[in-house]
């Protein structure tokens, strides 16, 4: 029998700054027939900082919403690459018995089962009913660099996502609404992820190397899966085409957005307006609006 409700973590950034990222999704999978039920009372689950700082403090987080998503016999699904990572380290770490105890004294409640399957990234819930994504229109002609960055395919052993260097699933879903992607060596490099608090010149850096390889791969625009990224490689384009003296003007989406185009969902729904780089001129160029 068909799953058609998940247990959903959107995560902090999703309800704040990629608010379109959140939207999107339920948007898409409420086509598909898809229900993201989100989780009730949940917290933040640790994301770049609580692993830095104690190492059960970054397990019990995310062990606290896995007891909560028992509770619907499907995965937890989250959006965010960050969360995905924390929730797959954790689950991880609590196949050993004891640290299973520990936690569980630590965050009181629920038994924890063992399941380090039991949670899943929205793509990964998205490509395993494809079957249900309805294309009603077509991106031709949109040349897609799909960027995968790096806490959702390592470590391989933790994260089991796709294959860390040449990953294809978000690709596979690309070209399932006609759109190419292009061939590019650095869909695995890291933007700096939330160094842009610490060191933005580090994330400055390798954000202007990935934006500077996708064009010159021959990409139009660029597809992401992680709030983090979304933020580097949209936001901070007019300071790295500043600073590297580049016109790279390339609009990032989120995964979701572009399937809910091909879904003729509205870019008003899709909240296409909240980007730094503005995709409407592209989008109009292709027909695609």
């Amino acid at each position: 029998m068909k799953q058609s409700a998940y247990p959903y973590y959107p995560g902090c950034t999703l309800k704040a700054s990629a608010k379109e990222y959140d939207i999107s999704a339920r948007l898409v999978c409420a086509q598909m027939g898809i229900k993201l039920e989100e989780l009730d009372d949940w917290v933040c689950c640790g994301a770049a900082s609580a692993h830095g700082i104690d190492r059960l403090l970054s397990i019990a987080l995310p062990a606290r919403e896995l007891v909560t998503a028992q509770k619907f016999k499907a995965p937890l699904v989250t959006a965010c690459a960050l969360c995905f990572s924390r929730f797959k380290f954790a689950a991880y770490e609590l196949r050993n018995e004891a640290m299973r105890n520990l936690i569980k004294y630590i965050i009181g409640e629920g038994e924890i089962q063992q399941n380090s399957d039991g949670v899943i990234h929205l793509i990964q819930l998205l490509d395993n009913n494809k079957d249900d994504i309805r294309v009603k229109k077509l991106l031709n002609g949109l040349r897609v660099a799909c960027y995968y960055g790096c806490l959702l395919v390592r470590p391989k052993e933790v994260t089991n996502f796709d294959d860390e260097e040449e990953p294809q699933i978000m690709d596979k879903l690309i070209k399932l609404v006609e759109a190419e992607t292009v061939d590019w060596k650095f869909k695995t490099e890291c933007c700096g992820g939330s160094h842009m608090l610490t060191r933005p010149d580090i994330v400055i850096k390798l954000s202007h190397r990935l934006l500077y390889q996708a064009k010159q791969a021959g990409a139009d625009c660029l597809a992401v899966a992680c709030p983090v990224c979304h933020y580097n490689l949209d936001s901070n384009q007019k300071k790295i085409e500043a600073n590297y003296k580049d016109n790279i003007g390339l609009p990032v989406f989120y995964f979701t957005q572009l399937v809910g185009l091909a879904m003729e969902l509205s870019p008003k729904q899709l909240l296409l307006n909240k980007h730094f780089v503005n995709p409407m001129p592209l989008l109009q160029r292709k027909g695609l609006i």
